[in-house]
């Protein structure tokens, strides 16, 4: 078993502790991952498992989660089933303790240029160097800025941190994290980018995934147009006749499938309350839409178990946030995609990864929060 390290915010090491009987710990590129840990009481060490305290994977760094959640059950077995579940995130998680709150004098928060840049803005704003001090966690710091990803223009307002990085994130294809340095004794707060690892590149070695190569174990597949929008209609600030509305996509006839995205949330004037021109506005609405009709794509989910004794080594071939190649022949389902997710699994019967390919299939909350997105507060007259 992988030993756990127990940690105190502050980094400094508590124990470590080998003798566990399960533990799961889910990393994820674009969103925050989780951990969950079951443990026997009557274990060694198991009153350190205190909410606040983190646990860090072996030596891995960027293995680290806050421990949030822990519950226990007494059954008819007495002490042999009384154990521990204890819950956690990942560490990069801490950033959805903020939202974005505008500057003083400023109806949104502004950023714009690499889409690293604009990340870090963000964290820096509100966790790093806030105007309220109050609002600043000391153990978090930033890595420099590499100026890594597309040109973007961002603009938000009292919106979770967290979300807002993971929209960043996807509209970007960089990952991001929280990851420990000891030396420093702080939080490092990072951007980075995934190796391409697909069969027609020539920089690296491929990776190909597939039963037929031995390399998968398990592969489940869904492509669905049920989601699928490609038309939209963005409304911006305004009430009734009076509210400006622009529009997205190419599509005609039977393939036009419409959808309403309410952007009242974009402002129309500067960091200045100077009113933008026209053709400002207008732009930013469109580009708006292309970021919500890409939530409204052609649906294809991708998740596997990878073999452990598969011809590629976890963490040294590929790792999370690489672009590689999946591949059914007997379905005929080949498609280069990201890993943005791995669920690594260690239990006394030995060590699983599963794995997410692209988007993740989306839970139920996940659905209602994106309708709830739509409604859009129009006031009729």
């Amino acid at each position: 078993m992988k030993p756990i390290r127990i940690l105190t915010p502050a980094l400094d090491l508590l124990v470590e502790i080998d003798d566990y009987e399960s533990l799961l710990f889910t990393r994820r590129w674009h969103g925050v991952g989780e951990f969950e840990l079951r443990i026997n009481r009557h274990k060694r060490h198991t009153e350190l498992l205190q909410r606040g305290n983190l646990i860090m994977l072996g030596s891995h760094r960027n293995k680290v989660g806050i421990i949030k959640h822990r519950e226990i059950v007494l059954d008819e077995n007495g002490k042999a089933s009384e154990n521990w579940l204890v819950k956690g995130i990942a560490l990069k998680g801490v950033v959805a303790q903020r939202i974005t709150v505008p500057p003083d004098g400023d109806s949104h928060d502004r950023a714009n240029g690499a889409a690293e840049t604009v990340m870090k803005r963000y964290i820096d704003n509100h966790t790093v160097n806030p105007a309220d001090v109050k609002r600043k966690i000391d153990m978090l710091v930033l890595a420099s800025d590499q100026q890594r990803g597309s040109q973007i223009n961002w603009e938000s307002r009292f919106k979770n941190l967290a979300d807002e990085l993971i929209e960043i994130s996807k509209a970007s294809g960089l990952g991001w994290d929280v990851f420990l340095d000891f030396q420093q004794k702080k939080w490092i707060f990072d951007v980075f980018e995934g190796r391409n690892l697909t069969v027609n590149q020539t920089e690296n070695p491929p990776v190909i995934f597939s039963p037929q190569f031995e390399s998968l174990k398990q592969l489940s597949f869904v492509e669905s147009d049920f989601n699928y929008r490609n038309y939209g209609y963005i409304a911006g600030q305004g009430e009734g006749t009076d509210r400006r509305v622009v529009t997205v996509g190419e599509a005609e006839g039977l393939s036009r499938i419409e959808t309403f995205i309410d952007a009242r949330d974009i402002s129309e004037q500067d960091g200045d309350q100077q009113s933008l021109p026209e053709e400002q506005v207008i732009a930013k609405l469109r580009e708006r839409g292309q970021q919500k009709l890409s939530e409204f794509a052609e649906e294809f989910f991708l998740e596997g178990q990878i073999l452990t004794n598969s011809p590629f080594v976890y963490e040294k071939d590929y790792d999370l946030g690489d672009i590689v190649t999946i591949q059914s022949r007997e379905w005929g389902v080949t498609r280069d995609t990201r890993i943005t997710e791995i669920k690594e699994i260690y239990e006394p019967s030995g060590f699983q990864i599963e794995a997410t390919f692209g988007e993740s299939r989306p839970t139920l909350v996940k659905k209602l929060k994106q309708e709830l997105n739509q409604i859009s507060g129009e006031v009729r007259k």
